[in-house]
């Protein structure tokens, strides 16, 4: 599977692809707070440690590389490529945990004393718990704040872009989404409610930061956070915006062109397109009436496609749940999972008229949030005027993570693409490139 696997409450709780780019943190408990960090090595190259399978951790490089560590009976930490089971020939030894003192494949690094601040601050209603990031050092600093998806794990544990964009000179400030982690509220995926948050957090951000924060300050949100990001700074002026494997068009229609991507990968032409597009009426039928009708519909595509040879490869992005989990299952709990949701959210009023400079980075091979639409909308904008820059990494599924298609035929993640770290980097440090 992608990662791992996605249980159909969480996947249903995310609504869209959100919760597959934190999938792999959605699942992996903390490690000894001692190991997690951004590390130097003696040759001057950075490696991030931070939390991984249960009792495990992940090593993350800036070119993208990562693996999973597993301690062995001698204490030594051995590797795994990205997210699969296939060794990788790494290693790490912990010299001195609490002074953070390692080997990584036999050369000494060093835990950088990156400065972190956790806090408690007021939301739109609530209380939410966030944690400011810092380089080293008493320097003026860009700043980005972490707008997370659709995910229900904590943001403040598990995003290892605190560290590693700390680990560039970039001030982060991370929190957790309201109903999650620490943080107080009742979960949501009510866009405006979400924006308003990352505003508050905005301003958080800038007053523990202090004279610290200098230069440009911004966010940074993937998937879901596509949706939210642009609209907290339409909310409150920004000077950027960076949109990682998210979407300028709605739920409804992102599910839509998912469908569609499905038979295009597996060679199906238009007309068998147009059949599919039948199924997506149905699922989306039924999530417009809040999961209390359509299900005849449903049950009669399934009934009139369930034999053709395309049936089999509709995933979509909610719409594989549906087919999949039995109606009373979706009547009794899907409403309260899809809570504010905003299935038909139109995001292009807030896009065209959207004056801070935006970076959206987008996978080729997203089967979650397709980007053809997408791309389509934004080069409108782009030709209007607005100040957007776009960039695809051709091999990337959602999440940004490049994979490899195993014995069963699916995909399993290796790594983000080289490049893509280095990208946000430099966007939010200089803005668009001239």
């Amino acid at each position: 599977m992608h990662r791992l696997s996605i249980t159909v409450g969480l996947a249903l709780a995310a609504f869209h692809a959100g919760v597959l780019a934190a999938g792999p943190a959605a699942s992996e408990a903390p490690a000894a707070p001692c190991h997690t960090g951004g590390y130097r090595l003696v040759d001057g190259s950075a490696l991030d440690l931070g939390p991984g399978a249960a009792g495990a951790l992940r090593w993350r490089r800036p070119d993208g590389q990562t693996g999973a560590l597993a301690r062995q009976a001698d204490g030594v930490w051995t590797s795994t490529l990205g997210w699969t089971d296939r060794p990788d020939g790494h290693r790490l030894t912990v010299v001195d945990c609490e002074r953070g003192e390692i080997l990584f494949d036999g050369m000494p690094g060093k835990r950088r004393p990156l400065m972190q601040i956790d806090t408690r601050f007021q939301g739109s209603g609530t209380t939410l718990h966030g944690r400011l990031t810092l380089p080293p050092g008493d320097g003026r600093v860009p700043l980005v704040v972490l707008v997370h998806g659709a995910e229900r794990s904590s943001a403040v544990e598990s995003y290892s872009l605190q560290r590693e964009l700390a680990s560039q000179g970039i001030g982060v400030f991370a929190y957790d989404k309201r109903g999650t982690g620490k943080s107080g509220g009742r979960y949501t995926q009510n866009y405006l409610t979400l924006a308003t948050d990352a505003v508050h957090a905005m301003r958080e951000a800038k007053r523990l930061a202090g004279r610290r924060a200098g230069g440009r300050i911004g966010y940074q949100g993937g998937s879901q956070g596509g949706w939210v990001a642009p609209l907290a700074a339409k909310i409150e002026p920004a000077d950027f915006v960076i949109v990682s494997f998210g979407l300028a068009v709605s739920p409804l229609e992102e599910d839509r062109e998912a469908i569609a991507f499905d038979m295009e990968r597996a060679g199906f032409d238009a007309g068998v397109q147009r059949k599919a597009s039948d199924i997506a009426d149905a699922t989306a039928a039924i999530v417009e009436s809040d999961f209390t009708d359509g299900f005849e519909q449903l049950e009669a595509v399934k009934a009139k496609y369930g034999n053709e040879p395309w049936f089999p490869f509709v995933r979509g992005n909610f719409t594989s749940y549906l087919l999949t989990t039995p109606e009373s299952v979706v009547r009794r709990d899907f409403p309260a999972l899809l809570e504010g949701v905003p299935a038909h959210y139109d995001p292009m009023p807030v896009l065209a008229n959207l004056d801070v400079p935006q970076l959206w980075i987008f996978g080729g091979q997203d089967r979650d949030a397709p980007p053809f639409e997408t791309l389509r909308r934004l080069d409108v904008l782009k030709r209007a005027g607005r100040p957007i820059t776009t960039a695809t990494f051709p091999q990337a599924d959602h999440g940004m993570y490049e994979f490899e298609i195993d014995s069963k035929g699916e995909r399993v993640s290796t790594r983000q693409p080289e490049g893509y770290l280095q990208m946000m980097v430099n966007f939010i440090k200089q803005g668009p490139a001239d």
